[in-house]
């Protein structure tokens, strides 16, 4: 297996994950359909899908779960370290898109350099 294998595999995965992530934010929490239809019938499984996702996004809790994995992969050493800023990268793009920017940029930029960071 070459070495650059699962780093080609991270940046095709990346564009993926952040259009998915856009397609949650326009598709479940912005889109008129789902606001009506949620006042309506509340116990739909989107629905509640939906109102876990918004108490997520109101407490920034997946901006600090990333943001958390991103200053742990910092200290983890060798290729734990590159999984964990990795994990950092998956928390903090949809951060960055569900509306917590302000923290998880801090994520994203500090996991993108502990994945460029080069092993002693």
């Amino acid at each position: 297996m070459s070495r650059r294998l699962p780093l080609i595999a991270l940046l095709l995965f990346l564009p993926l994950w952040l259009a998915a992530s856009y397609g949650v934010r326009y598709g479940l929490m912005e889109d008129a359909q789902w606001v009506g239809a949620c006042a309506d019938q509340a116990q739909l499984w989107q629905c509640q899908a939906r109102s876990a996702l918004g108490l997520l996004i109101h407490f920034r809790v997946i901006a600090w779960t990333a943001l958390g994995l991103a200053l742990l992969a910092q200290l983890v050493p060798g290729r734990a370290g590159w999984r964990v800023a990795v994990l950092a990268l998956v928390a903090g793009v949809p951060a960055l898109v569900l509306y917590s920017a302000s923290i998880a940029v801090f994520a994203v930029v500090l996991a993108g350099l502990r994945l460029v960071r080069r092993s002693r």
